[in-house]
Parts: C-alpha cells; structure tokens; sequence
C-alpha cells in the first residue's frame, strides 16, 4: 500500500489521504473537533483530493471522517474569531471539493454531517452512511446561508419540500430517514461502513476506468440541464465516444467478464453460488 498524508503547516494532520488497491481513501481528522470546517480543512481538503484523483494507481476516492463525526460544518470558534474559515476560496472546485477529474466519489458517512459537513457529503456522487449518521442543515441557526452547492444538491436528491424544511428547521434526520428520503443509497453497522465503501470502490474499479470516468461525466453534465437538453447531450456523448471506442476485438473480450461477473453475482444471490 502506498500513503500520502497531507499536512496543513501545523503540528496536526487535519486531512489524512491514504491510496490502496487503486482507491483513495480521504480521512477528516480533527476528531476533537468533529472534523470541523476550519481554514485549515478548506485550503487542503480540495487540494489534495484534486492530486489524489490524478494520480494513476487511483480510481474512486472515498471521504470519510475520524469517529465520532464526519464532519460538523464550519468551526465556529474559529468563525467567531479570525472568521477564516468563511468563505471557499476563489479558486475552489464546484462541486466544492471534489475536483476528482470524473473519478467517482464514494461518501463514508460515519457520523453527523452538519450544515457545511452535510454540503461536503451532498457533493459525493454516492452515500453510504453508518447506523449512526446524522444529517441536518443548520445555516438558518447559525446565521449564515450556503454556499457550497447545498441548495442545488439537496433539492435534486430529495426534492424541493424536504429539502426546504431541511434548511428552514435545522431539524436533524437519522441514516434511516435519509435512506428514505434519496440522500444514501444505503445504511450499514458502523464497524462494516468503511468495508462496505471499500467493496463498493471495488466493484467499481472492476470495471473500464476510463468508461466510468465518460459515464460519470455524462451524469454531472446532465444534472445541469433541463430533461431535454439532458437527453440530447447523452446521446451526442454516446456518439462521439463509439466513434472511438467501437472496437469489436475489444468489445468481444469485455463481454465475457462482464458474462462471468454477472454469473457470478446472480449465483451469490440466488443462493447457487459460493457467498462472499
């Protein structure tokens, strides 16, 4: 396994990357603070999820938080003090962090995901969440309104009442509502959460990278449009990459991985087959 760890100029490593069997996995780690959004956390967290992306031995990254919490939004003592840490800075990704060059992000949700946490998770293109996650959109009580995607992102995954009452009540809702509601696309124990996001990067790097890579694309490309214009533009996509990718020789030989991926998959589920 090859680590990189990323360092903010304190003693404290706030943002930990470590990359293994072509996942990079991305830790918030100010646990004492429950991973709060500080200066710190803003200036390297989109920094060196953008370098982990274009590395070659790396094709999902995961983001998770050090327990108990994923991440609890912005630090308010430091917002109460210097006020650093308002604000993204001018050069920052949209979705903000994840300037990931079309690799999939996989959200570990292992704890509460508050106001700007939860706009970090809303970022991810999947959320698995542990039993003990937590989600709530608190800029209401706080005094201060998104500015990260949130009301874009949320209202797309839940729709705009849910997502306003979200906003407008600062209530919190538990993993099992939010599996409910669209924002996870599953609840796990929370020992099996980072196992299960890892076989989830697994099964993902499984397939043609730079497929994954067109296909993701065409998803973020399409949340920006309206139904139309979303169709039209797949299609256009579709066309340009058979243009290039159309080999037969190569099509053949992928067919039968995925025929033995497939039967293997339909055999673990119907029983008929080894389990695990």
């Amino acid at each position: 396994m090859s680590t990189t760890t990323g360092t903010t100029g304190s003693h404290d490593d706030v943002v930990t990357v470590e990359v293994s069997d072509w996942v990079a996995t991305i830790r918030l780690n100010r646990p004492d603070r429950r991973n709060a959004l500080s200066s710190a956390v803003i200036e390297a967290l989109p920094r060196l999820a953008s370098t982990a992306a274009r590395r070659d031995d790396v094709r999902v990254l995961i983001v998770t938080g050090a327990d108990p919490a994923f991440c609890a939004g912005l630090d308010l003592m430091e917002l109460g003090s210097s006020g650093d840490n308002l604000g993204l800075p001018v050069d920052a990704p949209f979705p903000w962090p994840w300037d990931a060059a079309g690799k999939p992000v996989i959200g570990a949700i292992n704890g509460a995901a508050v106001t700007g946490g939860f706009e970090l998770a809303v970022c991810c293109d999947i959320l698995i969440a542990s039993d003990r996650a937590r989600f709530a959109d608190t800029h209401a009580r706080i005094g201060q309104v998104p500015g990260a995607g949130l009301t874009v992102n949320l209202p797309r995954l839940i729709g705009q009442a849910r997502a306003r009452e979200m906003s407008f009540t600062g209530n919190f809702i538990s993993a099992d509502t939010a599996l409910e509601w669209g924002i996870v696309s599953r609840v796990v124990p929370h020992a099996e959460l980072l196992p299960a996001a890892r076989a989830l990067a697994a099964d993902i790097v499984g397939n043609d990278p730079e497929t994954v890579v067109a296909v993701n694309q065409m998803y973020r490309a399409a949340e920006a449009l309206p139904y139309p214009e979303a169709l039209a533009l797949e299609a256009a996509m579709a066309r340009d990459w058979q243009a290039v990718h159309n080999d037969p020789a190569v099509v053949a030989e992928r067919r039968e991985k995925v025929l033995a991926r497939a039967h293997g998959q339909l055999a673990r589920l119907t029983g008929d087959g080894p389990q695990g």
